[in-house]
């Protein structure tokens, strides 16, 4: 039997490459990311739920510019200030006042058409104005450049 200097015998694992220990490392890794990735996407969605619904109340409140002075730079680079006060005035005062808004659904994505790569997330409410019953309402956050979460779409259908 071939035995080694230090008297044990040979064993074909005694040797692990730091290849071989990093790839391990790394399968582990992937493991954990896998089973924490749905814990985070909903940690993600709660965080953007919640600057949906705080973007919404300065909307109902009617402080439009403020709602566009909080929202992400894609949404700001996308429409001026001002058009967005008007426009933001002449759609409120068709639907009338907000009676009641749920939320429907909230969905995590990495990418939206014809937006950059990020962290999204397509919140849906069931929405009853005074003159328009049973409206969906979307607003779409996004992680911005300084990392919080800010709205960077919103339409009603």
């Amino acid at each position: 039997m071939n035995t080694c200097a230090d008297g044990n015998f040979p064993n074909k694992f005694s040797r692990i490459s730091d290849r071989d220990s990093f790839a391990a490392s790394l399968f582990v890794f992937a493991i954990l990311l896998s089973l924490f990735h749905p814990v985070l996407a909903a940690e993600n969605t709660r965080e953007a739920e919640s600057a949906a619904i705080q973007w919404l109340a300065l909307s109902d409140s009617r402080k439009y510019g403020e709602s566009w002075d909080r929202a992400a730079s894609l949404f700001q680079a996308a429409i001026p200030r001002e058009q967005w006060v008007i426009a933001m005035q002449a759609m409120r005062s068709q639907l009338g006042v907000t009676q009641s808004r749920l939320t429907t659904t909230s969905k995590f994505a990495k990418t939206l058409p014809g937006a950059p790569e990020g962290e999204y997330v397509v919140v849906q409410f069931q929405r009853d104005f005074a003159n328009k019953a049973g409206a969906t309402e979307s607003v779409t956050p996004m992680k911005d450049t300084d990392g919080t979460w800010k709205v960077s779409v919103y339409f009603i259908r």
